[in-house]
């Protein structure tokens, strides 16, 4: 996916699953950090989907952050849910390329994922719209 689809399907989803604009922020503000590590898109240096785009490294800063903890006696407060939702939005970047391309799952090089649409083309809008509009959805239904 693009840059920008990643942000708006990010942020829609993390709105409506906390009803916190800031969270949704801080999400999609994560959602770009798997491909921006890998350096410019035009001249890639690292392979894409590697090691950037591996979800444990994700997930462990998210536990990290989530725990809760005081580091050297300093409650950090607002960087501990700022850190926590950027690494959800770093999580939600990689379920959403899994859907155009194959993605790192148990280690960097064992990859998953299915191809149902070229990346910047019409199929990667309406699986946007599908994956906005299914985040409403369930919103509404489940409140």
């Amino acid at each position: 996916m693009k840059w920008l689809t990643h942000e708006v399907v990010t942020g829609v989803i993390v709105y409506a699953a906390t009803d916190d604009p800031m969270a949704a922020v801080y999400s999609m503000a994560g959602a770009i950090i798997p491909d921006k590590v890998e350096g410019n898109p035009f001249k890639r240096h690292l392979s894409h989907r590697g090691w950037s785009h591996w979800p444990l490294l994700y997930i462990l800063l998210a536990g990290v952050f989530a725990s809760g903890k005081e580091y050297l006696g300093l409650d950090f407060g607002t960087l501990k849910e700022i850190g926590y939702f950027m690494a959800i939005g770093a999580l939600l970047h990689i379920a959403e390329d899994a859907l155009c391309g194959k993605v790192p799952w148990l280690t960097p090089y064992h990859k998953i994922g299915v191809r149902l649409f070229k990346v910047g083309s019409v199929g990667e809008y309406l699986t946007a719209l599908v994956l906005v509009l299914g985040a409403y959805g369930l919103k509404i239904v489940f409140g």
